[in-house]
């Protein structure tokens, strides 16, 4: 397996919720275990996820936890996941599923460098950038 750079995003206790949802903007298999699942079956925490993953048809891989009891927990204050490329249809779907329910703060449109970008806040709290250059030839 080479190396990959990919977003880890930390959740207060809705990670499932946040994983699912992005299985459902980009398709995929997503890969769920619980803290119960490694040791603590019996916890408060049990059902809360300790690890996920999701690897989408695209190449996307995303990866999110419910933060672990006694560390805090500060949403979308360091993360902004980036997606960028040039299949203008697909990265438009995307938009219009992770905005449904957040806020737009810069609208997908066309930018003084030639491609369409757009920055929003998904209903979880994070920030996303899409960035729609020209085909390459």
């Amino acid at each position: 397996m080479s190396s990959r750079l990919n977003p880890y995003i930390s959740f207060a206790d809705n990670a499932r919720q946040a994983m699912e949802f992005y299985q459902g903007v980009f398709g995929g298999t997503l890969n769920l275990s619980t803290f119960g699942e490694f040791g603590a079956p019996d916890a408060p925490e049990a059902n809360l996820i300790m690890h996920g993953m999701l690897e989408t048809p695209s190449g996307y891989t995303l990866m999110g936890a419910d933060t672990p009891p006694g560390m805090e927990h500060k949403p979308g204050e360091n993360i902004a996941v980036s997606l960028s490329g040039d299949d203008g249809d697909e990265l438009r779907g995307y938009w219009a599923k992770l905005t449904d329910g957040g806020t737009v703060s810069v609208p997908l449109e066309k930018q003084m460098w030639g491609d369409e970008f757009g920055m929003c806040t998904d209903k979880f709290g994070i920030g996303w950038m899409v960035n729609i250059g020209a085909p390459q030839a």
